[in-house]
């Protein structure tokens, strides 16, 4: 499968149109859902900025009002504000994308950094601003207004791009116009979620454990990469979520369907069993992008799929031809 622009998002499709075959869907069961979604989708989004509130931690602050010792304040209001602007976008579900406009976005800004920093909260950034450890250089800050401009007419317009791929795209680019000091990454992930909610699909799931496959997708895309690692990462965060329904409305135990047969994933240090490469040259591989990533552990080791064996082997024929990387990469 192709991923990013050539996506194929029929997948998606099918299974969204299963779900709506239960429509409508139980008032308990949705009730249920969305409270599973909004701990599961707060706590994630915050941790993937730095929040350290674990996820049970995350549900006694939102749902019982707890304080959790040992953890600050704004640990705290990260928790409930994003909470917040998420039931503040469930029930915009209803309404349509090409209603959307810079105050819907300046409002779930204002949200997420209320009682953080009122000052900046629901305001354009007017400070050029740096990601940190990233080479990405952002725009100008007086031309956040007008690049925001255009992002909007652009959202709104008539087009005919798969709802997901819709979502991933105003993510993607909310984040590159960067136009806040602080609280991009959060906004930009409920504002693709308000967009899938609004097409009738669950809001994307991007995982802790995939944090560093998603930064390092955004990051790949802004400094003139594909921007297929990116589509990647949403499509599959979408795709589980969309599971996750399809398995409630059909009863079916997630712990059994987990029993699905799949390919093994393999380790680094089992790819470079399986190749006879070291660990190093596997690693570097993968940062030059010959090799893709499929999935991390929790501890946030790697984990490649069975075909990159044989994509390995491609690259040693191909070195043996004398040719570059950056020639090896365009041939792969």
């Amino acid at each position: 499968m192709l991923y990013g622009l050539s996506m194929n998002y029929s997948p998606l499709t099918t299974k969204k149109d299963q779900i709506d075959k239960f429509r409508p869907l139980p008032p308990a069961l949705v009730q249920n859902l969305e409270e599973w979604f909004l701990i599961e989708l707060t706590y994630t989004s915050n941790a993937l900025e730095g929040n350290t509130l674990t996820r049970k931690e995350t549900a006694a602050v939102v749902e019982k009002g707890l304080t959790i010792g040992g953890k600050s304040l704004v640990e705290h209001l990260e928790a409930t504000n994003h909470a917040k602007a998420l039931t503040d976008i469930m029930a915009l579900a209803g309404s349509e994308t090409f209603d959307l406009s810079e105050n819907d976005i300046l409002t779930i800004h204002n949200t997420i950094l209320r009682g953080i920093d009122d000052e900046n909260a629901g305001h354009y950034r007017s400070i050029p601003v740096r990601i940190s450890g990233s080479p990405v250089v952002l725009p100008n800050p007086r031309r956040v207004p007008d690049h925001m401009q255009n992002f909007i007419a652009e959202l709104t317009a008539e087009n005919d791009k798969h709802p997901v791929e819709l979502a991933a795209q105003a993510h993607y680019q909310l984040v590159t116009i960067h136009p806040f000091v602080d609280g991009n990454g959060r906004t930009a992930r409920l504002l693709m979620n308000l967009i899938l909610l609004q097409h009738g699909y669950p809001p994307a799931l991007i995982r802790t454990r995939d944090r560093m496959k998603y930064i390092s997708a955004l990051e790949k895309a802004q400094l003139g990469g594909s921007i297929a690692d990116y589509h990647k990462v949403i499509f599959d965060a979408a795709n589980r979520s969309l599971d996750i329904y399809l398995n409630a409305v059909t009863g079916k135990d997630e712990k059994q369907v987990s029993k699905t047969p799949a390919s093994p994933l393999l380790r680094i240090g089992q790819l470079a069993k399986e190749t006879g490469e070291s660990n190093a040259t596997i690693r570097y591989w993968t940062k030059e992008g010959l090799l893709e990533v499929s999935d991390t552990t929790e501890a946030g080791y790697q984990l490649y799929a069975p075909e990159m064996v044989k994509r390995v082997e491609m690259i040693r024929d191909l070195q043996s031809q004398r040719y570059t990387l950056t020639e090896i990469r365009e041939k792969l």
